[in-house]
């Protein structure tokens, strides 16, 4: 471990993108070693981390259950919260049951690696979130990668497989970093033709897609074809914790076999509370959802026009591609002292020829914040002679 020295390196250099301490609510403006500094790094895509009846309704549940539940869910750390939250999260993304974990992450790694066995099959796209393949490392089932998005190599995996024993797909709805949905009409198909069954994380879907914000398989219409849905509450939700939903057979054996869940102390009262007003801000002002989509249409347009290259993004998540971890490093760094904030993503994450800087959109950011934010992107990259490596040839 001592030889390990790479953020040391980094830091020698003054480009150490990580760990920054924000002194201030997430919202579209923070604050950074007291300097006002415009938020593109946040995943609160509707902006609801900072919204009056979220915080109210946690103030409330501490007055009323305290700062902690002081155990798991499965002995004695339930509260009613947990199950009013379940109950609003089974019916918001359309399932019939829904259990609560203390984390997203924890949410796929308690279900990815605990409902198959040594003679079943996991299939995940390459670019599916770390959390899944974790999930998969855990697992004694036998764990596959296909191309990313590619439905073609997925079927000839899956017709590659014996008829025996269970196939299970998880694909992320969006995926974190390079902002693509999944297709996942065409999953449907490939799944039904070789009785696999299909989990999609949506995490960074949820508030996003579908008119009422339940996800991408909503908005494919596919809810009845998805067999487990997986969520998050650190995006859209406003705060902190994730959730399966699924049939009441499947809930109900991850609340007594998955491990992450079991031995994990449950999420506080304050964060189920959130949770809970979040998903009735969405119900109640669904032109946040509107705002979100114009917001992205408007910023991918001005990105394209001034010719950087952010891929096949569908969503608020907007990967501007520099394809250099340093460089990415060096962007980062001086769009901040520009005052905007933005995430780095650099190898291991993605391959050190594809880093970006990651753009991300929410409902609340004004059409002259995004203005800002662009123009110091284009003024850096012309600084740093980054032109011709963004522009998509």
């Amino acid at each position: 471990m001592r030889a390990y020295i790479v953020p040391q390196e980094i830091k020698k250099h003054g480009y150490y993108p990580f760990f920054r301490e924000i002194e201030s609510a997430q919202d579209t403006e923070v604050i950074i070693k007291g300097k006002k500094i415009l938020m593109f790094g946040s995943n609160s895509y509707l902006g609801l981390t900072n919204h009056p009846k979220t915080k109210e309704a946690a103030i409330n549940a501490i007055k009323k259950y305290g700062t902690g539940c002081a155990g798991s869910r499965f002995l004695n750390g339930t509260i009613d919260l947990h199950i009013q939250l379940e109950n609003v999260l089974a019916d918001f993304v359309g399932k019939p049951a829904a259990i609560v974990f203390s984390t997203g992450l924890q949410s796929n790694l308690g279900t990815v690696s605990t409902l198959t066995g040594r003679n079943d099959y996991i299939l995940i796209d390459e670019l599916d979130h770390a959390s899944i393949i974790d999930g998969c490392r855990l697992s004694f089932s036998k764990t596959v990668k296909y191309k990313h998005n590619d439905i073609d190599d997925l079927e000839n995996i899956l017709k590659s497989l014996p008829s025996a024993g269970i196939k299970l797909i998880v694909v992320d709805g969006v995926f974190s970093m390079e902002g693509d949905v999944a297709n996942l009409p065409q999953i449907v198909k490939v799944a039904e033709k070789y009785s696999a069954s299909i989990m999609v994380d949506e995490a960074h879907s949820l508030g996003v897609f579908s008119k009422n914000g339940s996800g991408v398989s909503a908005h494919f219409g596919l809810t009845n074809k998805i067999d487990i849905i997986m969520g998050t509450f650190s995006k859209s939700l406003s705060s902190v914790g994730g959730f399966i939903a699924s049939d009441e057979h499947t809930i109900n054996y991850l609340k007594h076999q998955s491990r992450s869940l079991m031995f994990s102390a449950s999420i506080s009262p304050a964060n189920a509370a959130s949770v809970l007003a979040a998903i009735e801000i969405i119900k109640s002002e669904p032109e946040r959802i509107e705002q979100l989509w114009k917001n992205t249409r408007y910023a991918l347009k001005s990105l394209k026009d001034l010719g950087f290259d952010v891929g096949k993004t569908e969503t608020p998540i907007i990967p501007i591609y520099v394809r250099d971890d340093v460089k990415t490093f060096k962007l980062t760094k001086m769009l901040q002292d520009e005052g905007v904030f933005v995430n780095p993503v650099v190898s291991p994450a993605v391959k050190s020829d594809s880093s970006l800087i990651r753009f991300s959109l929410m409902a609340t950011h004004t059409t002259q914040q995004i203005d800002i934010a662009i123009e110091k992107i284009d003024k850096i990259a012309k600084i740093l002679n980054l032109k011709e490596q963004f522009v998509i040839s």
